[in-house]
């Protein structure tokens, strides 16, 4: 005996074709389920590429910032490198101002200055006249400064010289920076 025995004679065209239906629609329903598969493994894919891309320009701008971290680095080296050679140079211009000042003091060295030639009392055709055999300094008459002169010239060159050292070291910095 079968099922379809048991369903009545007139029914059974209705159940036969509702089977037929349901079957019919558990095979629609089983390929929307294949269907969503396939979109859920193209989703993820698109998903695992998209990732990747984010990965790698990631790590490029790792990359960028090691470099100019390490530019950056090199820099600051540079410039420290350079503060120091031009401390050592305004130390020994400010060593060498000092010894000189000390020697004015006390009048180990004598600063004189050129006095300017008079006219007409040079030799003929505005030739100076010989040096005496007592000196060194060949040319016009000299004469000596006094110490407290001598000293404020030597101040004002001092700021001169400390004024050419900044200078140096701004133009360093700058073209440094400039690279």
């Amino acid at each position: 005996m079968s099922v379809l025995d048991l369903i009545p004679a007139p029914v059974r065209p209705w159940v036969i074709a509702l089977v037929l239906l349901s079957i019919a629609g558990a095979g629609a329903a089983g390929s929307w389920v294949i269907q969503g598969w396939r979109y859920g493994n193209a989703l993820a894919e698109q998903a695992r590429q998209s990732a990747d891309v984010a990965k790698a320009a990631a790590e490029a701008s790792v990359g960028a910032l090691v470099i100019e971290q390490d530019k950056r680095l090199a820099l600051e080296q540079r410039l420290k490198d350079n503060d120091q050679t031009h401390y050592k140079d305004l130390s020994d211009a400010q060593k060498a101002q000092q010894r000189l000042s000390d020697h004015l003091a006390t009048a180990d060295v004598r600063l004189s200055v050129l006095l300017a030639a008079i006219p007409g009392s040079g030799g003929a055709d505005g030739v100076p006249t010989a040096t005496s055999a007592g000196g060194v300094v060949h040319g016009g008459t000299r004469t000596e400064l006094d110490p407290a002169h001598a000293q404020r010239i030597v101040g004002i060159t001092g700021d001169g010289d400390r004024g050419l050292i900044a200078l140096r070291a701004c133009q360093a910095y700058a073209r440094e920076v400039g690279r």
